[in-house]
């Protein structure tokens, strides 16, 4: 039924257990444990690029989290509304949503994949039979793989089987906590380790939520006790899968995380530089956009030419002050007539025009 799983995956593995096993040898146990090592960081290769668009989505849904907290707000009360304005939100920001859970989903169905896999290393079928082959898996393949051990203990057993099974199998209780325990404690701390980095990433307002500080205490505490008490139930090999893909998740958040950090900071670092340059300099007068452009319009200076000095606003074509239609102030008359009432106005009154001669008196 899932086939399309299983066989790539038995791919991947044969793949790597070639390469070590020349190497190393056909039945050793650590080629066969290295195999499945590396085919944790080939998946994780692979899905290098998606990681870093996660991250990067996450930090663009950061940046519009108050705006996501006002249509929350505003469309408190219809949820349709609210969808429809957070897709439209997202879609305006390049988010998408369903990207960031890419490698996760991705991740599991590779981990059923292994775990059916290791558990068909088993030297007979289902119905007794003996078994021949392990999807790309031969059985010289299947054979090495049972003859092999990790420091007496067997990859594709586990400690729940009972030491009935195990002594079958060429191994121990005691031998498989030998070497389970030291794996099952390194899987509980890089898991809380890696779900701390996280969780130390996430702005004020995210740890505020409700919702995500659920998730970070299911991260932070109950997947690595989890992790803990379920490596008895698992395979020796799934264990080993479990603390490569931590040990490689560490790592990787570590070197994205600040390489996009460096990124952010040289971005912010050259908007300062250009707000600097666009400022004025200290004394210096600021420019205004319709000044600036009036300037602009200017007919460039020739060298040698005499400065050209702006006209009054009413002066004439000549310079001469414009001929204009005398106003009637006084009410009584106009044209002439209202000028000379005018000047004798001013005259009696100390203007600045010449008063008239007087006549002088006779005699007697």
């Amino acid at each position: 039924m899932l086939n399309f799983i299983y066989y790539p995956v038995s791919f991947i593995l044969w793949v790597w257990h070639e390469v070590f096993g020349f190497l190393l040898g056909p039945d050793n146990g650590v080629a066969w444990a290295l195999s499945v090592m590396f085919l944790v960081f080939t998946l994780r290769a692979i899905l290098y690029k998606p990681f870093v668009h996660q991250v990067r989505s996450m930090r663009r849904m950061q940046e519009f989290q108050p705006e996501i907290a006002k249509l929350r707000k505003k469309y408190a009360n219809d949820k349709q509304k609210q969808a429809e304005e957070m897709q439209r939100l997202q879609k305006e920001h390049g988010v998408n949503p369903l990207g960031g859970c890419l490698p996760v989903l991705v991740q599991v169905p590779v981990f059923i994949g292994l775990f059916h896999v290791l558990r068909e290393f088993g030297p007979l079928n289902g119905d007794g039979s003996p078994r021949t082959q392990n999807y790309f898996f031969g059985l010289e393949e299947v054979q090495s793989f049972n003859r092999s051990s990790l420091f007496g203990a067997k990859l594709g057993s586990w400690v729940t089987q009972g030491e009935q099974v195990l002594n079958a199998a060429g191994t121990s209780i005691a031998q498989m906590l030998i070497v389970m325990i030291p794996l099952m404690i390194a899987a509980g701390i890089f898991t809380h380790i890696t779900a701390r980095h996280s969780v130390a990433r996430q702005t004020a307002a995210q740890a505020e939520n409700p919702q995500t500080a659920i998730m970070n205490r299911l991260m932070l505490y109950v997947f690595p006790i989890g992790v803990v008490v379920g490596a008895p139930f698992l395979p020796l090999a799934v264990l080993l899968y479990w603390v490569s893909n931590n040990l490689w998740t560490l790592g990787q958040q570590y070197v994205v995380y600040k390489r996009i950090d460096a990124e952010e900071s040289a971005k912010r670092e050259q908007t300062a530089v250009n707000r600097q340059a666009r400022a004025p300099r200290p004394g210096q007068k600021p420019v205004r956009p319709e000044a600036a452009s009036a300037e602009e319009k200017k007919p460039a200076k020739r060298p040698g030419a005499k400065p050209i000095t702006p006209k009054p606003a009413g002066s004439g074509p000549n310079g001469a002050a414009p001929a204009t239609e005398p106003k009637n102030t006084s009410g009584n008359g106009s044209g002439v007539n209202g000028s000379q009432g005018g000047a004798e106005r001013g005259a009696r009154s100390g203007g600045g025009s010449r008063p008239p001669a007087r006549r002088p008196r006779k005699r007697r």
